[in-house]
């Protein structure tokens, strides 16, 4: 039996996984992600795709930045600035005669939910990803929506604090990092490791003043967020990923400031009907489901 080989390209590991037609992950692994330039990466992609190419019958990949998905070019790169232009998908099929698609990260994290997780039953939601940045997709019509340069939902770039003018003061993807606000915690906390998330959160739970502040101020801000991105799109439900969500008290609280904001300004509550807000069902793997949908539909697309 032959498998999708899919991987997930990430700036601190290469995540790969064989999965089925429906979804199974079978097996999967990881190995550290070469970011000096582009061709020990191409040389680091290439050795997971050597050992299980006899076992694959197509090639996934979620990769960051702007990505062409129709031919799989990747813009920018995000964390790995050298992928800047790479035709992946054509680089890959000529050299190893497989379909290919090519996905960017967060609407890979959307797309799982899409295919097997909590957008699933729904029409019109949202993935929204908590992590150095914030990353997700827009569903409607039970659709990914991609926009005409293939950058609907990318969050990150929205503005929240238009008091500044400085871009990294002004933008959700610096002033809403959920790793920035674990290591500003950590850091105020003398931490040994400050970017130690299970013991930050630990002082979150015991109310710690400082560390409860920080963190309520942060889910103050994705409600915020989720509440411009709702008067715009009018969605039902919206799922909360990435490694911060594996923490109950992060999507309590969102719901909870959400809810705050409404009980404070009744026009906003009597006027937009308030969305549910819920955890992602995939975790640390979800890119390596989403990258395997968005090429199934490629797949059949082109079958049709």
């Amino acid at each position: 039996m032959k498998y999708y080989l899919s991987i997930d390209i990430g700036g601190t590991n290469l995540k790969y996984g064989l999965l089925d037609r429906s979804g199974h992950l079978v097996e999967h692994d990881k190995i550290p992600t070469p970011t000096t330039n582009r061709a020990d990466f191409i040389a680091g992609l290439s050795s997971i795709i050597d050992s299980q190419i006899t076992k694959v019958r197509g090639i996934a990949i979620s990769v960051p930045g702007k990505i062409d998905v129709i031919n799989g070019i990747v813009h920018f790169g995000g964390s790995l600035p050298f992928l800047d232009q790479l035709g992946l998908k054509a680089l890959l099929e000529q050299r190893y005669h497989v379909p290919v698609g090519v996905e960017n990260d967060g609407k890979a994290a959307a797309m799982a939910e899409l295919w097997l997780g909590n957008l699933q039953p729904i029409s019109d939601g949202a993935a929204i990803v908590l992590g150095t940045g914030v990353g997700g997709g827009i569903v409607l019509n039970h659709q990914l929506l991609y926009g005409h340069h293939f950058q609907a939902g990318e969050f990150s770039f929205m503005l929240n604090n238009f008091s500044k003018n400085d871009f990294m003061e002004a933008a959700v993807g610096a002033n809403m990092s959920a790793v920035g606000m674990i290591r500003k915690i950590g850091r105020e906390l003398s931490l040994p490791d400050p970017t130690d998330g299970v013991t930050v959160f630990e002082h979150i739970r015991a109310e710690e003043p400082f560390a409860i502040t920080e963190f309520t101020q942060f889910c103050n801000y994705v409600a915020k967020m989720i509440l411009n991105i709702q008067s715009v799109v009018d969605l039902q439900r919206y799922v909360i990923g990435g490694g911060i969500s594996a923490q109950p008290l992060v999507v309590a609280t969102i719901n909870k400031q959400y809810d705050q904001m409404l009980d404070e300004n009744p026009i906003i509550k009597n006027t937009l009907t308030r969305p549910k807000i819920i955890n992602a069902k995939f975790g640390n793997d979800a890119n390596l489901y989403g990258a395997l949908y968005s090429l199934l539909q490629q797949l059949d697309h082109e079958e049709s």
